[in-house]
């Protein structure tokens, strides 16, 4: 049975079905974080490339937290749900840490065993596990999306606050997982479904929103290319991104909110009915993780450099499309799923419950078939 077929197979009574538009969601942002590091080195030389670069990189990761937040709940975490965050974040990340510093030692001939300080794409697991334990005290403040994004301006301003543990960057991006919660709490998807079939000016308004931006990136290139792309990274302080004033936390609202506009325009395009991507949508975490270690041999044998042909970008989208849905195949998570989702009963104490099975869902939400 294909990725596809699983998607749309019958379900036992009783059974969850997955909901299409939360699968597509899912498979297009993994989709342009590939996208986004498969031409991140072309950018060097290359204005398209820079411009597609931008473009991405505005919304694609506030996207993805806010997906996350949605199916994440606020209640005190029980054994179980302690145990989850130990099986499907740190133990994942431990391996694909501990994978990354083998295999940079190899390449390079010198790597960083630190494990407080991840490789490449390994941040965002930490940062999923950050959120995980902040939600259910946040939700116990008025205005949770409010301190979320106090937050997020704030530690901007402290320069000890580093990538040790993915801090500064989990709490840059920390009010899209709010938003994500926020939402469900306000049931706003439920309206939408029931508003969207007299809804069609609200995706014109959504295609309006990303063609003024890709116009904004295209006519002020220049301007973005002597700005720090950090910014859209949420990870280093204000100083470090050469931006010391005190209204540097206004600069980093304006990208809160720039991003926000455009991952809320991405949910409205994005199809509510099952498509030939719905089915891609239940590897997520698989695509997310393994697809650096296929963009790496590229990266470090130079031949995604001194490149300036559209075409060639053109080929290298297409390349990393291919990837995501490479990754998607069913065979990649039965060969990779001991690495990607480790169930080491042998590591824990009897909790004197039911022995917990496989986990029903991904770190963002994806139901595991």
């Amino acid at each position: 049975m294909t990725t596809a077929e699983v998607a749309t197979a019958p379900r036992a009574p009783g059974q969850k079905r997955r909901v299409p538009v939360w699968d597509n969601a899912r498979f297009i942002c993994v989709t342009l974080v590939v996208v986004g590091h498969g031409i991140q080195r072309l950018t060097a030389d290359s204005d398209a490339a820079m411009g597609v670069y931008l473009f991405i990189y505005a919304f694609h990761m506030p996207a993805f937290a806010i997906i996350s937040g949605y199916f994440s709940k606020a209640t005190p975490p029980g054994s179980r749900q302690m145990l989850k965050i130990v099986t499907d974040i740190l133990l994942p990340y431990l391996i694909m840490q501990t994978i990354w510093t083998v295999v940079q030692f190899l390449v390079e001939g010198s790597s960083s065993a630190n494990p407080t300080t991840p490789h490449w794409t390994l941040w965002f697991l930490l940062a999923l596990g950050l959120f995980r334990l902040l939600l259910p005290y946040l939700a116990l403040l008025r205005w949770p999306l409010l301190w979320a994004v106090l937050l997020s301006i704030g530690v901007g301003y402290l320069d000890n606050v580093d990538t040790t543990f993915s801090l500064s960057r989990a709490i840059g991006i920390l009010p899209f997982f709010l938003l994500g919660w926020q939402v469900r709490q306000w049931k706003l998807v439920e309206r939408w479904r029931a508003a969207e079939a007299q809804a069609w000016w609200i995706r014109a308004i959504a295609v309006a929103v990303f063609v003024a931006w890709g116009a904004v990136v295209v006519v002020f290139l220049d301007f973005w290319n002597t700005l720090d792309t950090h910014w859209f990274f949420y990870d280093d302080s204000y100083e470090a991104l050469g931006t010391d004033e005190w209204w540097a936390g206004l600069l980093r609202l304006a990208f809160l909110v720039l991003a926000t506009v455009l991952s809320v325009a991405l949910f409205v395009l994005i199809p509510r009915r099952e498509t030939w991507i719905t089915g891609f949508g239940q590897a997520t975490m698989y695509i997310y993780l393994l697809h650096s270690f296929v963009l790496y041999p590229l990266r470090e044998t130079g031949v995604l450099e001194d490149h300036t042909s559209i075409w060639f970008l053109v080929a290298i989208i297409l390349a990393c499309v291919a990837i995501s849905i490479v990754l998607a195949a069913p065979w990649i998570r039965w060969l990779f799923r001991p690495l990607i989702e480790p169930k080491p009963r042998w590591l824990f104490i009897d909790l004197g419950t039911k022995p917990a099975g496989p986990s029903k869902t991904d770190p963002t939400g994806s139901r595991r078939d």
